[in-house]
């Protein structure tokens, strides 16, 4: 009786463990799914950031009326909203300060 408890007992955890590992693939392929589309979305949303960059820098002039360089300016948002453009070595001076403030907060 004891030994036939305890394949019983076996065979309920086999059972068990198959259940969890066909749940656990319907589960994965629903993330991979999840993440497919994730994915395009963002590729979507980057399309239209670029396409939204060229679209402003196509229409910006400096002072003389001359169409602003994409490859010299960047576009930069303040944290209150603001929009600049600013020459790129600004830009990138300003975001290796910004990261020190992050690592220093942690």
């Amino acid at each position: 009786v004891a030994a036939q408890n305890c394949r019983k007992r076996k065979l309920n955890a086999i059972l068990n463990l198959e259940e969890d590992v066909c749940n656990l693939q319907t589960q994965k392929e629903s993330l991979k799914k999840e993440h497919s589309q994730c994915s395009k979305s963002i590729n979507q949303i980057k399309q239209k950031l670029n396409n939204l960059y060229r679209d402003i820098f196509s229409r910006l002039r400096d002072d003389q009326g001359r169409p602003v360089n994409p490859r010299q300016y960047v576009i930069h948002y303040s944290s209150n909203g603001r929009v600049f453009i600013i020459p790129k070595h600004l830009a990138k001076s300003e975001e290796k300060q910004d990261n020190r403030k992050e690592q220093k907060q942690k």
